[in-house]
Formats: C-alpha cells, structure tokens, sequence
C-alpha cells in the first residue's frame, strides 16, 4: 500500500493498474478497506484505481486537526495534487461521497465523471431521518456521545454489525478496528458523526454542501450515477431521497443494486462494481 507526503502528514492509499484515475472515497467509520471486493470488480484495461485512507482514518497520518469537513478536504486536495491527478472519475461513499461532491465542485476541470451511494446530496432535517438515525444522531451530538464514541467505540463496534444486512465477524471487523486503539485516535470518526447536516447545523458543513448541490444541478457536462440499495432501515438513500436526486441533479443514471445496509459495500460489492463498470462504460470514462 503506498504512502506520500500530504501537507504536514501522510496518506496511505491502495493503487492498481494505468490510465484513467477512479478514485474510490470511504466514509465514517471505515477506511480504503471499504472497497477491497469493490475494486478488482472495476479493474480492467485503461483504469488507474486509487482508494486513499483519508487524513486521521485508516493507516494514514493522524495529524492534531479538528478533524472538521474543510480539513479533510485540505488534505484530500493535497494527495490529489501530490500524485497529479486529472480527468478523474470519482467514486464516493458516506462522507466519501460528499468529499467526492465538494472536489469536484471545486475542479469541474479535472473531473469526467462522478458515481455515488449513500451520501449526503442536500442538507437534511431531523425530521427525514428514520427512527433509528433520529436517535442515533441526537445521542452522538449530545454530551453522552464522546463516551459512547471515544471510549465505547461505538461506532466501529456497530457500523459492520448493525449497519450491513450481513455482520461482519470479529476478525473480519479487526482491519477496521486496528487504526483507532485509543480514546484520542477515535475524535475523527466522532467529529465525522457530529457533521452531518441536519436543521442548518454545522453552519460550516452546511455551506458546503449547499455550494455542491448548487454543482450537482447544473453540471449536465459531467455524468452521474447514483447506486441505491433496499431492505435495511439504515439506509440514507431512501426512495424519496432518490427521487429527489432524479429530479434535481443533471446527467444522472440511477442503478438500484439491491438489498444492502448503508455500509452497502460490505453487503453488496460486485453489484456495485458492475454497476459502476456498466456506466462507465456507457459513458465512455
């Protein structure tokens, strides 16, 4: 697994193959791990793919950052100019997705094309989520949450047993669990947990995605495709959440793959890389 230098830190990623760059984006709380039965699916001549750790996640550097949106773009900036990257076809998952989103709104220049699956689109309301999330949220923003999350950890001890219709045992768990031995190495998936964009908070977050999905809407150039999933009540993407992506982002292809919790690629990666293989070669990227 390769390593450069990023900033003041450094990125681990995974790379395979020439050509076109696929870069592969994880979310919260997981790591370039997320896409390891992903990536062969896609690989094939022409294709250059990249899956980084981002910045504190994973096996890359853990640098003394508020670990906030604007930071992890900082860094994800920087490892994309480090290794040179243009003509970019972006695959994101969770915050993944999002950070996928925001580069590209950023460098419309340097983006052919954009595949997503359960990610934040739009700034959300409490009111949208489930009963599940809904609780979920409230608990992690509120006082209790640096317990339940920093030294319970909580979040990596139920996103591969709750929120994937297929748990992950515990050795299958241990890569995503090695990275964060600690109360202190645990802040960026709390601080991940605490951004999503619900009522207008974080006012930072918040702005950030409304400036991409003011992106997503009329970047009818670059194509799109969003990967949806059904059966599991940790979905984000829900069937109104997609129709609303039908209706308001250009150029976009939606491919249901089926059942899959949110961590869809731990349920479901060879139809998403078939998914994501098919568009793309529709699309000619």
């Amino acid at each position: 697994m390769p390593e450069i230098k990023v900033l003041d830190s450094e990125m681990h990623y995974e790379e395979s193959g020439q050509g076109v760059p696929f870069v592969f984006l994880h979310g919260n709380p997981a790591s370039s791990h997320m896409w390891r039965e992903v990536l062969p699916g896609v690989a094939g001549p022409g294709r250059r793919l990249l899956a980084p750790d981002l910045i504190g996640m994973g096996r890359s550097g853990k640098p003394d950052l508020a670990y906030r949106f604007a930071d992890h773009a900082r860094y994800l900036d920087a490892w994309f100019d480090a290794l040179g990257l243009d003509e970019v076809v972006l695959v994101g998952h969770d915050w993944g997705g999002a950070l996928a989103f925001d580069w590209a709104a950023r460098h419309p220049g340097r983006t052919r094309g954009v595949a997503f699956l359960e990610t934040f689109v739009r700034p959300l309301s409490l009111a949208e989520l489930g009963e599940g999330p809904r609780a979920r949220s409230k608990m992690i923003r509120s006082a209790e949450g640096e317990t339940l999350v920093l030294d319970q950890n909580l979040l990596l001890e139920t996103a591969f047993t709750g929120g994937v219709l297929h748990p992950l045992s515990e050795q299958e768990r241990r890569p995503y669990l090695e990275p964060y031995p600690t109360r202190e190495s645990r802040r960026p998936l709390l601080q991940w947990a605490r951004s999503q964009p619900i009522d207008g908070e974080p006012v930072d977050v918040v702005e950030r995605i409304e400036a991409y999905s003011r992106w997503l809407a009329g970047s009818g150039e670059v194509p799109k495709l969003l990967l949806t999933f059904d059966s599991s009540p940790t979905l984000l993407v829900t069937e109104p959440m997609a129709a609303w992506c039908a209706e308001n982002i250009a150029a976009l292809e939606i491919e249901h793959c089926g059942p899959a919790g949110h961590h869809a690629p731990e349920d479901s990666p060879h139809a998403i890389a078939a998914a994501v293989t098919a568009w793309a070669a529709r699309q000619g990227l």
